[in-house]
């Protein structure tokens, strides 16, 4: 099975989804950095992503802070994401939970600039695509009756960092690395159809956006 998972994985990184391509100017470069466990969407602080995110400004998101330059965001499940800081805190209760479904959070945290060494994939997208992109991060969140991010309650890893409740069920088709896909693809952008895995998603950048 796990073999065959694998597979899947490397044959739905390389089977693009369906998407029509936009050929006006990409001015804006966002970056996908490879974590331990899962990459992360790391978008610049920029005009059109500090309107689109403000609200997170008022639940502890330092998005205005002088040394800001970069918004990191990253789905996964709640119990195994919350609880797994570094690969030491690995639990079996965690990982278990995650693979039969859990409920998922985004994790935000500000950056500043990054080291030229930084094992990072960089992207070049359009207007209509870095907004789309905007919107379908967004739109992952849950929110209250004002249209609010709701707190997921737990504490982040660090002093800038906030985790939130995001829409849908993760378990071990639907990975935080399938999140990271489908928004891509979703914005427009040629991606793997399934990325379930890290490896799915460094390949399938490699055959469509490497340069």
């Amino acid at each position: 099975m796990p073999a065959l998972y694998v597979m899947a994985a490397i044959f739905g990184a390389v089977i693009p989804g369906s998407v029509t391509p936009d050929t006006s100017e990409k001015t804006h470069n966002i970056l996908l950095v490879s974590g331990p466990i899962h990459y992360d969407l790391v978008l610049p602080l920029d005009e059109m992503s500090l309107k689109r995110f403000a609200p997170l400004a008022a639940k502890g998101i330092w998005l205005d802070h002088p040394a800001a330059e970069w918004l990191v965001v990253g789905w996964g499940a709640r119990h195994f994401y919350t609880q797994t800081r570094t690969l030491s805190d690995l639990n079996l209760p965690a990982i278990w939970r995650g693979i039969i479904g859990d409920s998922s959070v985004l994790r935000f945290d500000i950056a500043g600039a990054f080291s030229d060494d930084l094992d990072a994939r960089h992207l070049k997208l359009s207007d209509t695509e870095y907004a789309a992109l905007l919107d379908e991060v967004w739109d992952s969140l849950s929110t209250d009756t004002d249209g609010q991010p709701v707190s997921a309650a737990v504490d982040g890893f660090n002093q800038t960092d906030g985790f939130f409740a995001a829409k849908g069920q993760f378990n071990i088709l639907r990975t935080c690395n399938v999140w990271i896909g489908d928004r891509l693809r979703a914005a427009g952008l040629r991606f793997g159809i399934w990325t379930p895995m890290p490896l799915s998603v460094s390949l399938s950048f490699d055959l469509y956006h490497a340069e």
